[in-house]
């Protein structure tokens, strides 16, 4: 059996067998998970519509890490698609800041997105919800099934547990990611989600193409040294850009330091962030307006007299002189299919198992000091002060 074109005994003899896995099972899981949802329609629609209903309804979409880049990268396909107001807001936001952001007279759909549901700031944001919200529904995605999150008895919950391979065993968010993005934004299309068969037929061959085509391509790039590496994305991009900042910087226990940033954002300042020995990865949209403003940037610094290597993810710039590597599909996914972005987020997920393994790490548990761990530790929950 192999995985990542290396075989099974390798990757357990290099602490990797998980995460190489649980990158290449992401197709299958994706089709998994939209047949779940299929399946759960009508009980999901009796819970959903209800709430989304109402016009004053608000949605929030919350995780802690990983879980709420999630958020970041669906808001806009939320809120375009329910026409309700919808902000991603990290637990660890809402549980330090409660008063700044939940609204009291204002109906609320808490999204919550765990792949342990055991973190304390899941549980608290749940609380928090509840007491600072005169209505308060919850819709808890989560790839444990027997995770604390689950065990608490709420009222007005929907719980979506997806499928077991969801849930990582590795340290590092990899397949749970992808699920459970690729669950919020078919759960905001529920009542024509049969519509997007073909959208995610377009997204799993994108995985799938990524997986079959480019990994000696990707190993290359990543197997080189780089202080820094740079994700840039668009829209939903933006969230995966983040994402995969984090996934690369947590798979080399902090030894690449990362940052990601929009197109049009990185030019003002945070263009600084890059030498000599960085690299930029494009996020390039399908959408051909947003397309122009990336092409104009992916320009500007292929011009930079440093030489900065960069990789295109999705879309060719031909004139591009220090492009290291492009990946593009046979049929690329039309602006208005709303799921293949998704896809994207395996070039973070591959680049950082790559230079993990470059490094001499062990991919399924990178950080050497402990200092970071699957399941967040050491997190105290303080009561607030009483108001008078």
């Amino acid at each position: 059996m192999r995985y990542l074109h290396c075989t099974k005994q390798e990757l357990t003899a290099k602490g990797a067998l998980f995460t190489a896995m649980e990158i290449e099972g992401q197709p299958a899981l994706w089709k998994e998970v939209y047949e779940l949802i299929l399946q759960q329609k009508n009980e999901l629609e009796r819970f959903l519509f209800p709430v989304l209903s109402r016009p004053d309804t608000r949605i929030i979409l919350t995780g802690a890490g990983s879980s709420a880049y999630i958020g970041e990268a669906a808001q806009g396909i939320v809120q375009l698609h329910t026409n309700r107001i919808t902000n991603a807001i990290a637990t660890t936001d809402l549980i330090t800041h409660p008063r700044a952001h939940f609204l009291k007279q204002v109906p609320t759909l808490l999204v919550s997105f765990a792949r342990s549901g055991n973190s304390p700031e899941s549980m608290a944001a749940v609380e928090l919800a509840n007491e600072y919200c005169n209505t308060v529904y919850h819709l808890v995605i989560t790839c444990n099934k027997d995770g604390a999150l689950l065990q608490t008895k709420i009222d007005n919950t929907y719980h979506l547990v997806l499928p077991e391979k969801a849930n990582d065993k590795s340290l590092a968010m990899t397949g749970s990611f992808t699920a459970m993005l690729l669950s919020v934004v078919l759960l905001s299309r529920i009542r024509d989600i049969e519509l997007l068969a073909t959208s995610l037929h377009q997204l799993t061959n994108q995985g799938e193409e990524i997986l079959q085509n480019y990994l000696p391509q990707l190993k290359a790039v990543a197997d080189k040294t780089y202080q820094r590496v740079i994700f840039l994305g668009s829209g939903p991009l933006l969230g995966i850009a983040r994402e995969c900042h984090l996934k690369l910087q947590e798979l080399t226990d902090g030894k690449v330091v990362c940052k990601h940033d929009s197109f049009l954002g990185f030019r003002h300042g945070p263009r600084a962030v890059t030498n000599e020995q960085s690299l930029i990865v494009y996020l390039l949209s399908s959408d051909e307006h947003v397309f122009r403003y990336e092409h104009d940037l992916c320009l500007s610094i292929d011009e930079d007299k440093r030489r900065i290597p960069t990789v295109c993810y999705n879309q060719q710039i031909p004139e591009l002189k220090n492009a290291v590597l492009t990946l593009s599909f046979r049929a690329p996914a039309p602006a208005s299919n709303e799921l293949a972005f998704i896809s994207a987020t395996l070039i973070g997920q591959l680049l950082g198992f790559y230079q993990s393994l470059y490094f001499g790490l062990q991919p399924d548990n990178p950080s050497v000091s402990g200092a970071i761990s699957r399941v967040v530790q050491g997190v105290v929950i303080y009561p607030e002060p009483v108001v008078v």
